[in-house]
Protein backbone atom coordinates (compact mmCIF):
# COMPACT_ATOMS: atom_id res chain seq x y z
CA UNK A 1 0.00 0.00 0.00
CA UNK A 2 1.38 3.39 -0.98
CA UNK A 3 1.27 6.46 1.27
CA UNK A 4 -1.25 8.07 -1.09
CA UNK A 5 -3.69 5.18 -0.87
CA UNK A 6 -3.12 5.03 2.89
CA UNK A 7 -4.13 8.69 3.23
CA UNK A 8 -7.12 8.20 0.94
CA UNK A 9 -8.47 5.19 2.83
CA UNK A 10 -7.97 6.73 6.27
CA UNK A 11 -9.45 10.08 5.28
CA UNK A 12 -12.78 8.35 4.60
CA UNK A 13 -12.57 5.54 7.14
CA UNK A 14 -15.58 7.02 8.99
CA UNK A 15 -17.66 7.74 5.89
CA UNK A 16 -20.54 9.54 7.55
CA UNK A 17 -18.32 11.95 9.47
CA UNK A 18 -16.02 12.51 6.51
CA UNK A 19 -18.89 13.18 4.09
CA UNK A 20 -20.54 15.61 6.51
CA UNK A 21 -17.21 17.37 7.00
CA UNK A 22 -16.62 17.63 3.25
CA UNK A 23 -20.15 18.99 2.70
CA UNK A 24 -19.73 21.53 5.50
CA UNK A 25 -16.44 22.72 4.03
CA UNK A 26 -17.95 22.66 0.55
CA UNK A 27 -20.88 24.87 1.52
CA UNK A 28 -18.59 27.29 3.34
CA UNK A 29 -16.24 27.46 0.35
CA UNK A 30 -19.21 27.98 -1.98
CA UNK A 31 -20.13 31.07 0.02
CA UNK A 32 -16.50 32.20 0.17
CA UNK A 33 -16.05 31.75 -3.60
CA UNK A 34 -19.26 33.67 -4.21
CA UNK A 35 -18.06 36.59 -2.10
CA UNK A 36 -14.63 36.61 -3.76
CA UNK A 37 -16.33 36.63 -7.18
CA UNK A 38 -18.54 39.56 -6.17
CA UNK A 39 -15.49 41.41 -4.84
CA UNK A 40 -13.49 40.85 -8.04
CA UNK A 41 -16.46 41.81 -10.24
CA UNK A 42 -16.96 45.09 -8.36
CA UNK A 43 -13.46 46.19 -7.49
CA UNK A 44 -10.85 44.22 -9.43
CA UNK A 45 -12.38 44.16 -12.90
CA UNK A 46 -10.60 46.30 -15.45
CA UNK A 47 -12.69 48.58 -17.68
CA UNK A 48 -12.76 47.86 -21.40
CA UNK A 49 -10.88 50.05 -23.84
CA UNK A 50 -14.05 51.99 -24.71
CA UNK A 51 -15.16 52.27 -21.09
CA UNK A 52 -11.76 53.69 -20.09
CA UNK A 53 -12.36 56.48 -22.60
CA UNK A 54 -15.76 57.49 -21.15
CA UNK A 55 -16.77 59.50 -18.13
CA UNK A 56 -20.09 60.22 -16.47
CA UNK A 57 -21.20 63.73 -15.48
CA UNK A 58 -23.89 63.99 -12.79
CA UNK A 59 -25.10 66.41 -10.14
CA UNK A 60 -22.44 66.94 -7.48
CA UNK A 61 -24.84 66.29 -4.59
CA UNK A 62 -26.67 63.18 -5.74
CA UNK A 63 -28.02 61.28 -8.72
CA UNK A 64 -31.47 62.23 -7.46
CA UNK A 65 -30.96 65.78 -8.80
CA UNK A 66 -30.99 66.42 -12.54
CA UNK A 67 -28.76 68.68 -14.59
CA UNK A 68 -29.91 71.30 -17.13
CA UNK A 69 -30.02 70.02 -20.71
CA UNK A 70 -27.94 72.98 -22.00
CA UNK A 71 -24.93 71.61 -20.09
CA UNK A 72 -24.60 69.18 -22.98
CA UNK A 73 -23.58 71.88 -25.49
CA UNK A 74 -21.14 73.43 -23.03
CA UNK A 75 -19.49 70.09 -22.34
CA UNK A 76 -19.30 69.34 -26.06
CA UNK A 77 -17.35 72.56 -26.64
CA UNK A 78 -14.55 71.62 -24.21
CA UNK A 79 -11.16 70.40 -25.51
CA UNK A 80 -10.61 66.62 -25.83
CA UNK A 81 -14.38 65.91 -25.84
CA UNK A 82 -15.51 63.83 -28.84
CA UNK A 83 -19.17 63.14 -28.10
CA UNK A 84 -21.75 63.80 -25.38
CA UNK A 85 -25.12 62.13 -24.91
CA UNK A 86 -27.84 62.69 -22.34
CA UNK A 87 -29.34 59.84 -20.31
CA UNK A 88 -32.26 59.61 -17.91
CA UNK A 89 -32.87 56.66 -15.58
CA UNK A 90 -36.55 55.72 -15.78
CA UNK A 91 -36.84 53.00 -13.14
CA UNK A 92 -40.20 51.63 -14.26
CA UNK A 93 -41.83 48.27 -13.62
CA UNK A 94 -42.14 45.61 -16.29
CA UNK A 95 -44.98 43.12 -15.68
CA UNK A 96 -44.54 42.99 -11.89
CA UNK A 97 -42.06 43.81 -9.14
CA UNK A 98 -40.31 40.43 -9.18
CA UNK A 99 -36.50 40.67 -9.43
CA UNK A 100 -36.60 38.44 -12.53
CA UNK A 101 -38.42 41.20 -14.43
CA UNK A 102 -36.11 44.05 -13.46
CA UNK A 103 -33.83 45.66 -16.03
CA UNK A 104 -32.27 49.06 -16.64
CA UNK A 105 -34.27 51.61 -18.67
CA UNK A 106 -32.68 54.77 -20.05
CA UNK A 107 -34.16 57.67 -21.97
CA UNK A 108 -31.57 59.10 -24.35
CA UNK A 109 -30.89 60.68 -27.74
CA UNK A 110 -31.18 57.94 -30.40
CA UNK A 111 -28.98 59.90 -32.81
CA UNK A 112 -25.99 60.14 -30.44
CA UNK A 113 -26.05 57.19 -28.02
CA UNK A 114 -24.05 54.86 -30.28
CA UNK A 115 -21.46 57.55 -30.94
CA UNK A 116 -20.62 57.48 -27.23
CA UNK A 117 -21.02 53.69 -26.99
CA UNK A 118 -19.49 52.53 -30.31
CA UNK A 119 -18.97 49.01 -28.96
CA UNK A 120 -22.75 48.44 -29.04
CA UNK A 121 -23.46 46.68 -32.33
CA UNK A 122 -26.84 46.95 -34.06
CA UNK A 123 -27.90 46.53 -37.71
CA UNK A 124 -28.14 49.87 -39.49
CA UNK A 125 -31.76 49.34 -40.58
CA UNK A 126 -32.81 48.68 -36.97
CA UNK A 127 -30.97 51.79 -35.76
CA UNK A 128 -32.67 53.95 -38.37
CA UNK A 129 -36.07 52.48 -37.53
CA UNK A 130 -35.53 53.38 -33.87
CA UNK A 131 -34.39 56.90 -34.69
CA UNK A 132 -37.56 57.50 -36.71
CA UNK A 133 -39.96 56.14 -34.06
CA UNK A 134 -40.37 58.35 -30.99
CA UNK A 135 -42.05 55.45 -29.16
CA UNK A 136 -39.41 52.96 -30.25
CA UNK A 137 -36.75 51.21 -28.18
CA UNK A 138 -33.66 49.07 -28.59
CA UNK A 139 -33.04 46.08 -26.32
CA UNK A 140 -29.92 44.25 -25.16
CA UNK A 141 -29.68 40.91 -26.98
CA UNK A 142 -29.40 39.03 -23.68
CA UNK A 143 -32.53 40.72 -22.38
CA UNK A 144 -34.36 39.99 -25.63
CA UNK A 145 -33.47 36.31 -25.36
CA UNK A 146 -34.52 36.22 -21.72
CA UNK A 147 -38.00 37.60 -22.41
CA UNK A 148 -38.18 36.10 -25.91
CA UNK A 149 -38.66 39.50 -27.49
CA UNK A 150 -38.38 40.19 -31.19
CA UNK A 151 -38.52 43.20 -33.50
CA UNK A 152 -41.97 44.76 -33.50
CA UNK A 153 -43.04 43.47 -30.06
CA UNK A 154 -44.67 45.86 -27.61
CA UNK A 155 -42.95 46.70 -24.33
CA UNK A 156 -45.22 48.21 -21.68
CA UNK A 157 -43.47 49.69 -18.63
CA UNK A 158 -45.27 51.27 -15.68
CA UNK A 159 -43.64 54.45 -14.36
CA UNK A 160 -42.65 54.39 -10.69
CA UNK A 161 -40.41 57.47 -10.46
CA UNK A 162 -41.97 59.48 -13.29
CA UNK A 163 -45.80 59.48 -13.61
CA UNK A 164 -45.56 58.18 -17.17
CA UNK A 165 -46.36 54.73 -18.53
CA UNK A 166 -44.20 53.75 -21.48
CA UNK A 167 -45.79 51.92 -24.40
CA UNK A 168 -42.73 51.13 -26.48
CA UNK A 169 -42.19 49.17 -29.66
CA UNK A 170 -38.96 47.19 -30.04
CA UNK A 171 -37.24 48.55 -33.14
CA UNK A 172 -33.80 47.07 -32.64
CA UNK A 173 -31.71 44.57 -30.69
CA UNK A 174 -28.12 45.59 -29.91
CA UNK A 175 -25.19 43.39 -28.94
CA UNK A 176 -22.80 44.84 -26.32
CA UNK A 177 -19.38 43.32 -25.53
CA UNK A 178 -20.63 42.59 -22.00
CA UNK A 179 -24.29 42.03 -21.06
CA UNK A 180 -26.05 45.22 -19.92
CA UNK A 181 -29.61 43.98 -19.33
CA UNK A 182 -30.79 47.42 -20.52
CA UNK A 183 -33.14 49.09 -22.96
CA UNK A 184 -32.83 52.56 -24.50
CA UNK A 185 -35.70 54.73 -25.71
CA UNK A 186 -36.17 58.32 -26.81
CA UNK A 187 -35.96 60.77 -23.89
CA UNK A 188 -38.57 62.97 -25.64
CA UNK A 189 -41.17 60.33 -24.77
CA UNK A 190 -40.79 61.15 -21.04
CA UNK A 191 -40.63 64.91 -21.67
CA UNK A 192 -43.97 64.87 -23.47
CA UNK A 193 -45.68 62.84 -20.76
CA UNK A 194 -44.04 64.67 -17.84
CA UNK A 195 -43.28 68.29 -18.86
CA UNK A 196 -41.58 69.06 -15.51
CA UNK A 197 -38.69 66.89 -16.62
CA UNK A 198 -38.24 68.71 -19.91
CA UNK A 199 -35.03 70.70 -20.09
CA UNK A 200 -33.19 68.51 -17.58
CA UNK A 201 -31.18 65.27 -17.74
CA UNK A 202 -30.25 62.61 -15.21
CA UNK A 203 -26.61 62.55 -16.30
CA UNK A 204 -24.37 62.88 -19.34
CA UNK A 205 -22.10 60.23 -20.83
CA UNK A 206 -18.99 61.82 -22.33
CA UNK A 207 -16.55 60.21 -24.75
CA UNK A 208 -13.04 61.65 -24.51
CA UNK A 209 -10.57 61.52 -27.38
CA UNK A 210 -8.31 59.13 -25.41
CA UNK A 211 -8.15 57.40 -22.00
CA UNK A 212 -5.36 59.79 -20.99
CA UNK A 213 -7.70 62.75 -21.45
CA UNK A 214 -10.44 61.50 -19.12
CA UNK A 215 -8.99 63.10 -15.99
CA UNK A 216 -8.34 66.39 -17.78
CA UNK A 217 -11.85 66.49 -19.22
CA UNK A 218 -13.42 65.65 -15.84
CA UNK A 219 -11.55 68.51 -14.17
CA UNK A 220 -12.50 70.95 -16.95
CA UNK A 221 -16.20 70.06 -16.72
CA UNK A 222 -16.37 70.41 -12.94
CA UNK A 223 -14.44 73.68 -13.06
CA UNK A 224 -16.80 75.12 -15.66
CA UNK A 225 -19.89 74.51 -13.49
CA UNK A 226 -18.24 75.02 -10.09
CA UNK A 227 -20.05 78.29 -9.34
CA UNK A 228 -23.38 77.39 -10.93
CA UNK A 229 -26.49 76.55 -8.92
CA UNK A 230 -26.14 72.95 -10.15
CA UNK A 231 -22.47 71.94 -9.90
CA UNK A 232 -21.30 68.69 -11.41
CA UNK A 233 -19.28 65.66 -10.42
CA UNK A 234 -17.40 64.06 -13.31
CA UNK A 235 -15.72 60.68 -12.99
CA UNK A 236 -14.71 57.73 -15.10
CA UNK A 237 -17.39 55.23 -15.99
CA UNK A 238 -15.80 52.58 -13.78
CA UNK A 239 -15.60 54.98 -10.81
CA UNK A 240 -19.23 55.96 -11.39
CA UNK A 241 -20.30 52.31 -11.25
CA UNK A 242 -18.36 51.78 -8.00
CA UNK A 243 -19.92 54.92 -6.54
CA UNK A 244 -23.37 53.63 -7.45
CA UNK A 245 -22.58 50.40 -5.61
CA UNK A 246 -21.21 52.39 -2.68
CA UNK A 247 -24.63 53.94 -2.18
CA UNK A 248 -25.66 50.58 -0.74
CA UNK A 249 -23.13 50.97 2.09
CA UNK A 250 -19.57 49.88 2.82
CA UNK A 251 -19.65 46.82 0.59
CA UNK A 252 -15.90 46.19 0.97
CA UNK A 253 -16.07 45.95 4.76
CA UNK A 254 -19.20 43.80 4.58
CA UNK A 255 -17.67 41.30 2.16
CA UNK A 256 -14.42 41.17 4.11
CA UNK A 257 -16.18 40.51 7.42
CA UNK A 258 -18.25 37.70 5.91
CA UNK A 259 -15.15 36.15 4.33
CA UNK A 260 -13.33 36.14 7.67
CA UNK A 261 -16.36 34.61 9.38
CA UNK A 262 -16.53 31.87 6.73
CA UNK A 263 -12.82 31.03 7.06
CA UNK A 264 -13.13 30.93 10.86
CA UNK A 265 -16.12 28.59 10.58
CA UNK A 266 -14.24 26.25 8.26
CA UNK A 267 -11.32 26.24 10.68
CA UNK A 268 -13.57 25.23 13.59
CA UNK A 269 -15.22 22.45 11.57
CA UNK A 270 -11.90 21.01 10.44
CA UNK A 271 -10.27 21.31 13.87
CA UNK A 272 -13.17 19.55 15.60
CA UNK A 273 -13.23 16.73 13.05
CA UNK A 274 -9.49 16.13 13.11
CA UNK A 275 -9.29 16.26 16.91
CA UNK A 276 -12.00 13.60 17.17
CA UNK A 277 -10.43 11.44 14.46
CA UNK A 278 -6.90 11.55 15.84
CA UNK A 279 -8.02 10.97 19.43
CA UNK A 280 -9.74 7.74 18.32
CA UNK A 281 -6.54 6.54 16.64
CA UNK A 282 -4.08 6.72 19.53
CA UNK A 283 -3.49 2.95 19.52
CA UNK A 284 -3.05 3.06 15.74
CA UNK A 285 -0.26 5.63 16.18
CA UNK A 286 1.50 3.27 18.58
CA UNK A 287 1.17 0.39 16.10
CA UNK A 288 2.55 2.54 13.27
CA UNK A 289 5.55 3.47 15.42
CA UNK A 290 6.07 -0.20 16.24
CA UNK A 291 6.18 -0.91 12.49
CA UNK A 292 8.89 1.70 12.04
CA UNK A 293 7.02 4.87 11.15
CA UNK A 294 8.81 7.95 12.39
CA UNK A 295 7.24 10.90 14.19
CA UNK A 296 7.50 13.07 11.07
CA UNK A 297 5.91 10.46 8.81
CA UNK A 298 2.94 10.06 11.19
CA UNK A 299 2.58 13.82 11.40
CA UNK A 300 2.64 14.01 7.60
CA UNK A 301 0.02 11.27 7.24
CA UNK A 302 -2.49 12.88 9.59
CA UNK A 303 -2.00 16.38 8.18
CA UNK A 304 -2.33 15.00 4.64
CA UNK A 305 -5.67 13.41 5.55
CA UNK A 306 -7.02 16.73 6.81
CA UNK A 307 -5.75 18.64 3.79
CA UNK A 308 -7.24 16.02 1.46
CA UNK A 309 -10.68 16.37 3.08
CA UNK A 310 -10.48 20.17 2.96
CA UNK A 311 -9.35 20.24 -0.69
CA UNK A 312 -12.19 17.93 -1.73
CA UNK A 313 -14.62 20.24 0.06
CA UNK A 314 -13.00 23.25 -1.60
CA UNK A 315 -13.35 21.72 -5.05
CA UNK A 316 -17.01 20.88 -4.45
CA UNK A 317 -17.70 24.37 -3.12
CA UNK A 318 -15.92 26.27 -5.91
CA UNK A 319 -17.48 24.16 -8.67
CA UNK A 320 -20.88 24.51 -6.99
CA UNK A 321 -20.41 28.30 -6.89
CA UNK A 322 -19.56 28.30 -10.60
CA UNK A 323 -22.87 26.60 -11.35
CA UNK A 324 -24.85 28.83 -8.96
CA UNK A 325 -23.49 32.09 -10.39
CA UNK A 326 -24.05 30.87 -13.94
CA UNK A 327 -27.69 30.14 -13.15
CA UNK A 328 -28.13 33.44 -11.29
CA UNK A 329 -26.60 35.41 -14.16
CA UNK A 330 -29.33 34.09 -16.44
CA UNK A 331 -32.06 35.00 -13.95
CA UNK A 332 -31.07 38.27 -12.27
CA UNK A 333 -29.71 41.32 -14.07
CA UNK A 334 -27.39 42.36 -11.20
CA UNK A 335 -25.35 39.16 -11.73
CA UNK A 336 -25.12 39.60 -15.49
CA UNK A 337 -21.56 39.24 -16.71
CA UNK A 338 -20.39 37.88 -13.36
CA UNK A 339 -18.50 34.60 -13.52
CA UNK A 340 -16.20 32.47 -11.40
CA UNK A 341 -12.72 32.55 -12.90
CA UNK A 342 -10.17 29.71 -12.62
CA UNK A 343 -8.04 32.04 -10.47
CA UNK A 344 -10.93 32.50 -7.99
CA UNK A 345 -11.47 28.75 -7.82
CA UNK A 346 -7.75 28.22 -7.23
CA UNK A 347 -7.79 30.77 -4.39
CA UNK A 348 -10.75 29.00 -2.77
CA UNK A 349 -9.06 25.59 -2.96
CA UNK A 350 -5.81 27.05 -1.63
CA UNK A 351 -7.66 28.58 1.32
CA UNK A 352 -9.27 25.20 1.99
CA UNK A 353 -5.86 23.49 1.96
CA UNK A 354 -4.37 26.08 4.33
CA UNK A 355 -7.31 25.77 6.70
CA UNK A 356 -7.00 21.97 6.60
CA UNK A 357 -3.31 22.23 7.48
CA UNK A 358 -3.83 24.75 10.29
CA UNK A 359 -6.69 22.81 11.86
CA UNK A 360 -4.83 19.49 11.91
CA UNK A 361 -1.25 20.39 12.69
CA UNK A 362 -1.52 20.73 16.49
CA UNK A 363 -3.58 17.54 17.17
CA UNK A 364 -1.40 15.63 14.66
CA UNK A 365 1.79 16.89 16.31
CA UNK A 366 0.56 15.86 19.73
CA UNK A 367 -0.44 12.43 18.41
CA UNK A 368 2.96 11.90 16.80
CA UNK A 369 4.64 12.32 20.21
CA UNK A 370 2.62 9.53 21.87
CA UNK A 371 4.82 6.90 23.52
CA UNK A 372 4.41 3.38 22.10
CA UNK A 373 3.63 1.77 25.47
CA UNK A 374 1.14 4.51 26.46
CA UNK A 375 -0.47 4.32 23.05
CA UNK A 376 -0.99 0.54 23.19
CA UNK A 377 -2.53 0.88 26.65
CA UNK A 378 -4.92 3.58 25.47
CA UNK A 379 -8.62 2.64 25.44
CA UNK A 380 -10.89 4.89 23.35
Amino acid sequence: MTLTSFVRKNAFRNKRRSILTVLSIGFSLLLLTFLITVWRSFYDSKPSEQSAQRLIVRHKVSLVFNLPSYYRQKIQSLPHVKQVVNQQWFGGQYKDDKPDNFFAQFGTDPTQILNVYPEYKIPQDQLEAWQHDRAGAIVDVGLANKFRCKIGDRLNITGKICPVNLELTIRGIFTPPDPTQAIYFNKDYIDEGFPRLKGSEGFFAVLADSPDSVTTVAQAIDEQFRNSDKPTKSESEHAFQLGFIGMLGNIKAFIMSICLAVVFTILLVCANTMAMSIRERTREVAVLKTLGFTRNSILGLFVSEAVALAVVGGLIGSIGCFVVIYLMSTKFSMFTGMKVTPATMAIAVLIAAVVGFMSSFIPSYNASKVNIVDGLRHIG
